[in-house]
């Protein structure tokens, strides 16, 4: 199963244009990495007064994400850049939503509400048509949970990621 990874970093203010080149540079050592699917930078913007950069990477499954978190390339970027930074990295795995819609720059909410309903609709249609009817003889609150347990993998695992894959142009067109 694919992982998502959110890491971000606090720069020490002057260090930003050091950072990014080091970034750029671990970015294309990293992409040879087997397991290593893709990566982004989110700088903050130009305007703004953060010093905050976030990194989403995205690996096929956990055994290549944990091989890159202890791979040589990347301990040595970790000390590279310790001198450019501040305090510790915040790292978390990005889950449903915010993993189906994962970009350097989000869709409007509108436009992840609709796609959203587009999957959920015709899941939950089909769950409650085919499978819950199976389920009548348990008791209803256990018949329930089944049920809702099969829409929330439908749509986690094969519904949403078909999705915002078929919507993808139009998810990030410019409106």
């Amino acid at each position: 199963m694919t992982i998502h990874v959110a890491i971000t970093r606090e720069v020490t203010p002057g260090c930003e244009r050091a950072f990014e080149e080091s970034l750029r540079e671990f970015f294309q050592e990293s992409l040879g990495h087997e397991g290593v699917l893709g990566v982004h930078l989110l700088s903050p913007p130009p305007s703004s007064h953060s010093h905050e950069y976030g990194i989403l990477r995205t690996f096929t499954n956990e055994r290549e994400r944990d091989e890159f978190n202890r791979s040589e390339l990347f301990a040595k970027w970790q000390k590279d850049v310790a001198q450019l930074t501040e305090g510790f990295r915040t790292y978390r795995e990005l889950h449903g939503l915010e993993a189906w819609f994962r970009t350097p720059e989000s869709p409007p909410h509108w436009k992840m509400a609709f796609v959203m309903w587009l999957g959920v609709w015709p899941t939950v249609l089909i769950v409650s048509s085919f499978i819950a009817p199976r389920l009548s003889s348990l008791p209803q609150l256990l018949g329930s949970a089944i049920a809702n347990a099969v829409v929330v993998a439908c749509l986690t695992w094969i519904v949403m990621p078909l999705l915002v894959k078929f919507f993808s142009f139009w998810l990030h067109l410019k409106t």
